[in-house]
């Protein structure tokens, strides 16, 4: 039977443990550990902890005297303290889905080069009631390292949220602990570097986990520009570290810069068709996206903002209908994202479309 060690960090979420926690322990075919790290949330969120961990023997509680923050709490889990053959960084507001770590460690096992597996994510809002997960799989997906970091690097985006995880312990002491520089980021550019140095796997047909979203969450208090510049940061820190294991990362950077460039340039769009200019810092996305790829002048949604600002903030709104050059823009762009269908090295079950 796999172990899987579990790393919960908590900040003030204390009314979250039970179900966090709970939706570990009830894990079946694995063998589970979790370690609760409270990070000095100076409310009763250690005590919540303490309760759990009375109950069952496989729970275990660190209670921080001072606030290291999330980065340094996720590391000292993940490398201090994680032993088991696989690991799981769950956030204390997130849940596992009945059967993940079964389902994950099992594709793990049979594919020792494969360095964290994933499949989908169920969101739901703060009060609503819980969506029920698939949990019929249709098989999985194995897919090459290189050609997965390729897509995520045409797309600039990770596509994981990180509850839906299960990294190889043994790689992740390997490739080190999360990034402090990337306080908004650090996993996007974690699954990027686990996947510079293994294949990835990917679990179809089933939800994995469930991702929280409330007014609290800490993505809640990032203005789309100081995500691009995270963004950005953490594509390219990927390439400073892992460039000897990757065949071109020149070409990974330009496919990233100019999809980070465009998405810019379309912020900056949207707020004229949508009145919002005086709230959104155009010049500074515009400055982003030339400094960021120098081709931006040429795509066709840098022609559509600089009609927009001719036509300005107070006509363009009843304009909008009418916006050609952005309709435009925006199907060039997605041809230009097409991508054959990426085979996978290996699969099993039904085939089904890669997410």
């Amino acid at each position: 039977m796999s172990s899987v060690s579990v790393v919960v960090p908590c900040y003030r979420y204390g009314r979250y443990l039970e179900e966090s926690v709970g939706s570990v322990l009830d894990q079946e075919g694995v063998d589970v550990r979790v370690l609760v790290i409270d990070d000095a949330s100076g409310d009763d969120s250690p005590d919540v902890a303490r309760e759990i961990a009375s109950r069952d023997p496989r729970v275990e509680v660190s209670v921080h005297a001072a606030n290291r923050g999330h980065i340094g709490t996720y590391n000292e889990g993940l490398l201090d303290w994680a032993s088991g053959d696989y690991t799981v960084l769950l956030s204390a507001d997130d849940r596992l889905a009945p059967g993940a770590l079964k389902r994950a460690t099992e594709l793990l096992d049979a594919h020792p080069n494969v360095g964290f597996a994933y499949g989908n994510v169920l969101w739901f809002h703060e009060g609503d009631r819980l969506p029920r997960a698939r949990n019929r799989s249709r098989g999985w997906s194995v897919w090459n390292g290189e050609a997965w970091l390729e897509r995520r690097f045409r797309h600039a985006r990770s596509g994981i949220n990180s509850p839906e995880v299960v990294v190889r312990t043994s790689l992740q002491k390997k490739v080190g602990g999360y990034d402090e520089r990337l306080p908004h980021l650090a996993d996007t550019q974690m699954w990027l570097r686990l996947a510079a140095h293994g294949d990835v796997g990917y679990l179809r047909g089933v939800d994995q986990a469930y991702y929280r979203r409330h007014a609290t969450n800490m993505s809640a208090a990032y203005t789309p520009l100081m995500t691009y510049e995270q963004d950005l940061f953490a594509f390219e820190s990927v390439l400073d570290r892992c460039a000897d294991r990757l065949e071109d990362p020149a070409r990974l950077s330009s496919l990233v810069r100019r999809k980070l460039a465009w998405e810019a340039l379309v912020t900056a769009s949207r707020a004229y068709d949508r009145g919002e200019t005086e709230l959104t810092p155009i010049d500074e996305l515009v400055e982003f996206a030339l400094a960021t790829w120098p081709g931006a002048r040429s795509l066709p949604i840098y022609r559509a903002l600089q009609l927009r600002r001719t036509i300005g903030p107070r006509v363009m709104p009843y304009l909008k209908p009418l916006a050609l050059p952005a309709v435009l823009a925006r199907k060039a762009e997605s041809a230009w994202l097409g991508l054959p269908a990426m085979r996978p090295l290996l699969s099993s079950g039904t085939w089904a479309r890669y997410r």
